[in-house]
């Protein structure tokens, strides 16, 4: 895949220290990847990292805060310094502070402050912008790059505005704008990437029992109906982490296929 040493295969995940992005980073390994386990606390990156190498997993933690620009930057000197380059892209990190309570009621639109919503924007869209710019000169130097956003089906115009869509208990102004605006994030890339062989997708893993906020965790959710275990998520995002060639790009994919805009 990539042009340096052959058969070495890297990937940064974001976020990885917990839920999805463990899961993600622990599958990525277990197909061959040397992967960096970017997280945000240091702290919790080396007991994620731990847990891992004790499988015999090849990871590396790397200190990253999406929402800083000079770490981001440290993340990829440091990358840099070991390979020329970089396979596979998974911007995962992200944050919901929308929720309330363990019953997963959110704020209402109308009572969001405008600093929860620069908060979710920092992470969920800057966030995703710096740290793919950044890492894009190491992507080029791969022979087939893959980005992944991880989006949701809450940033989906079409499910969020179907009356059979997501539980109007879940209307997050913050989180979906956010979702939806990654989304434009990853079609613009693709157009700029369409003459190279980078590929960017977004993926919406489906419902999954993670951290969502400081009052709900992934464990209470995993005794709830319809909350996939991080596994299951994480299948899916390494699914279009390792496309072929001829894969697409600059799309949104679910558990079910193409999800609509």
């Amino acid at each position: 895949m990539s042009k340096h040493a052959e058969g070495m295969r890297t990937a940064l995940v974001t976020g990885a220290n917990k839920g999805i992005g463990f899961a993600t980073a622990r599958a990525l390994a277990e197909a061959g990847f040397k992967v960096w386990l970017g997280a945000r606390s240091n702290e919790r990156g080396r007991i994620a990292e731990a847990g891992l190498r004790a499988a015999g997993l090849d990871v590396n933690l790397i200190q990253l805060d999406v929402t800083d620009r000079s770490s981001i930057e440290a993340a990829a000197r440091k990358m840099r310094s070991v390979s020329p380059s970089l396979d596979v892209l998974v911007n995962n990190a992200g944050v919901m502070n929308e929720v309330i309570g363990k019953e997963l009621q959110t704020i209402p639109p109308s009572a969001v402050s405008t600093e929860q919503l620069r908060t979710i924007y920092e992470t969920n869209v800057l966030g995703v912008v710096a740290v793919t710019q950044i890492m894009l000169p190491l992507l080029y130097n791969s022979s087939a790059g893959r980005i992944v956003n991880v989006s949701s089906r809450l940033g989906s115009l079409a499910c969020l505005s179907d009356p059979k869509g997501p539980p109007r208990s879940l209307n997050m102004i913050g989180y979906s704008s956010s979702k939806a605006a990654l989304n434009a994030v990853t079609v613009t890339f693709a157009i700029q990437l369409k003459d190279t062989p980078i590929k960017i997708n977004s993926v919406t893993p489906g419902t999954i029992a993670s951290d969502l906020s400081g009052t709900v965790n992934a464990e209470e959710l995993a005794g709830k109906p319809g909350f996939a275990p991080p596994e299951e998520g994480a299948r899916l995002i390494v699914r279009y982490a390792m496309l072929s060639r001829d894969g697409p790009s600059g799309g949104f994919f679910g558990p079910d296929g193409e999800t609509p805009w």
